[in-house]
């Protein structure tokens, strides 16, 4: 990328952005998004958006064929996850746009910046229900920052270039810009620069003023029990290193969201770990029992929260979010500094004086090692292969190092508690939506953004056959992705809310798979069934040493269930333990 953020451009590529040019709507798609800094794109191609595929050989692009276009959604989504730019997703009409939906929707729930361009009819029938037509803007308008129609050539790069600056500026999200078939084929003067769009501005209220900030550290000087709540906002504003010296310099514990496990290091002495409904229990003792809490990039959702009435309520709260809209939404807070995340930390730091915090870590320490603790890798293997001894053993065997793409359910929280993160967007993972078949698409868009990374899957056997026919997306694409799956034979977290609230009604959850190794060796992708613990380790090495994709059946207990749990309703800290005479750990620590 050379310093316009135009990717490997050739003279003749180049001159398009020096002097107006006229191009082709299809050509102008890709000449903005090359202007951009775009370098991959995800897709689908189909008669409403064919043009621009045509168009495609002439720009230095590289586009992934998907096999569905859902899976080009959420390897966008994985792809900007992992990296921090915008994820490209691209589909025809009417169903290929439809089917871009859930991952649209996966992104605007977790704030993940990401432009899908998808192929319209011709202007000339909009409205006239023509072949595979559909409102898309009107469908995604709930779950976009913002989208667009557009039907003339010369808005689209006006229209594309805001739709990037839209999904990165602020809060991000997904954007939607909905092309027809003749805006595409007809042709306009092309003018990267003067389709700039204006510059972003802040919304006046997104700026702490100096009011708010004496407010939060006269708050932060008297506080004797104060927890940090780190969200994904710190990832997006990239103050990490802030929020580390926020932590370090005040002596303050930091408890993290499960999209803000990679902001702060597992490793360090002031990470507490992950709250909330699978959460540590001290974790959501100490917040409990805090009496002040510094919310940092993060939206109070319910799964952190349990019942409200009863949320910290001894605490005044800080809220650092960069959205108005988060700001008393769920918790009434104390003081909001509303602005970017890491400026205010900047602004702050130089006037936060250090204070000493050892009581009050003594006092979570005594919580944390009242908690039945053990290390799972001293258990007797008495035949049983539990999820937590697989990932526990991924984690060992790749030293916290690897990037760990999860599906959603069970294996999801056993990732989150006994994967120790220690890079930043080390884990990608599906929060608000909850999204089933995230994992494999996303992994893919995780290595197409970061090719000299280590990958790893880790899935359900429910949510990996929703998205399993993107295997066939890694072989052409020739990606080298470790792929787990942790098979108990039901759709376990279901099971697991059944068999605590529904009397082990196991009604619809016993679930019926393929051979999984087989269904690799179907697409040439080499494969290994684990039942014992004795093989973890020995077949993990085997899947990272091979130089390809690699799929790892795991058979691990079926009626295993997450601990800690708080039931619905219920206070941060009435959590559901572990019974007594399972084999297996209440917590992530000391594994």
């Amino acid at each position: 990328m050379d310093n316009n953020g135009k990717t490997n451009l050739n003279p003749s590529e180049a001159a398009i952005y020096s002097q107006p040019t006229r191009l082709t709507g299809a050509e102008t798609v890709w000449a903005t998004m090359v202007g951009e800094g775009v370098r991959d794109v995800f897709g689908y191609p189909g008669g409403a958006i064919l043009p621009v595929y045509d168009a495609l050989r002439k720009f230095p692009i590289r586009h992934i064929l998907v096999r569905h276009e859902q899976g080009a959604a959420h390897m966008a989504d994985g792809y900007a996850r992992a990296s921090g730019r915008v994820g490209v997703a691209i589909a025809t009409s009417g169903p290929g746009a439809t089917n871009l939906v859930t991952g649209i929707a996966t992104a605007m729930l977790d704030s993940i910046p990401m432009v899908c361009v998808t192929g319209q009819v011709s202007s000339k029938v909009l409205g006239t229900d023509a072949f595979q037509e559909i409102d898309i803007t009107g469908i995604t308008l709930p779950i976009t920052k913002h989208n667009y129609l557009v039907n003339r050539t010369e808005d689209i790069a006006p229209a594309l270039r805001e739709a990037f600056r839209i999904a990165k500026s602020g809060r991000p999200g997904p954007v939607l810009v909905d092309i027809t078939k003749d805006a595409q084929q007809n042709s306009a003067i092309f003018d990267f620069a003067a389709a700039a769009p204006a510059p972003y501005r802040p919304h006046p209220m997104l700026s702490a003023d100096s009011v708010a900030i004496r407010e939060a550290l006269e708050l932060l000087r008297t506080a004797k029990r104060p927890v940090i709540l780190a969200g994904q906002g710190i990832l997006h504003s990239r103050a990490m290193e802030q929020v580390r010296t926020l932590a370090e310099r005040a002596q303050i514990p930091v408890a993290c969201t499960l999209l803000g496990l990679t902001a702060f290091p597992a490793s360090h002495p002031l990470n507490l770990g992950m709250m909330g409904m699978h959460g540590e229990s001290w974790v959501n003792h100490a917040i409990q029992q805090a009496d002040l809490l510094i919310a940092c990039g993060m939206r109070f959702d319910d799964r952190v929260t349990g019942s409200l009435s009863t949320y910290a309520q001894n605490a005044k709260k800080i809220h650092i979010e960069i959205d108005p809209a988060e700001i008393n939404k769920n918790v009434r807070v104390d003081v909001a500094l509303v602005g970017d995340l890491k400026e205010i930390l900047e602004t702050m730091l130089p006037r936060m004086p250090k204070r000493d915090g050892a009581a009050w870590l003594r006092t979570i320490s005594t919580m944390k090692g009242s908690a039945a603790v053990h290390d799972i890798q001293q258990l007797p293997d008495n035949g049983h292969l539990y999820a937590a001894h697989v990932i526990n053993d991924i984690w060992r065997e790749t030293g916290g190092e690897a990037i760990i793409v999860t599906d959603v359910g069970q294996h999801q929280m056993w990732e989150a508690q006994y994967y120790k993160h220690e890079q930043p967007r080390s884990l990608v993972t599906s929060g608000g939506l909850g999204t089933m078949g995230f994992a494999l698409p996303a992994a893919i868009g995780a290595k197409v953004a970061c090719p000299d990374k280590e990958v790893w899957v880790v899935a359900g056997d429910g949510g990996f056959q929703m998205t399993s026919a993107e295997l066939s997306t890694i072989v052409q694409e020739q990606l080298k992705i470790n792929i787990a799956i942790v098979n108990n034979g039901y759709l376990g977290m279901v099971r697991q809310w059944q068999e605590a609230f529904y009397e082990k009604n196991y009604e619809c959850t016993p679930l019926i798979s393929p051979d999984f190794v087989k269904l690799a060796d179907a697409h040439g992708i080499r494969g290994a069934h684990v039942n014992r613990r004795a093989e973890v380790i020995p077949t993990v090495r085997e899947a990272r040493q091979h130089g390809k994709v690699f799929l790892i059946d795991f058979h691990v207990e079926q009626e295993d269930s997450v601990y800690p749990m708080i039931p619905p309703g219920a206070a941060l800290h009435e959590m559901i333990r572990r019974p007594k005479p399972s084999p297996l750990v209440e917590t992530a620590t000391e594994i």
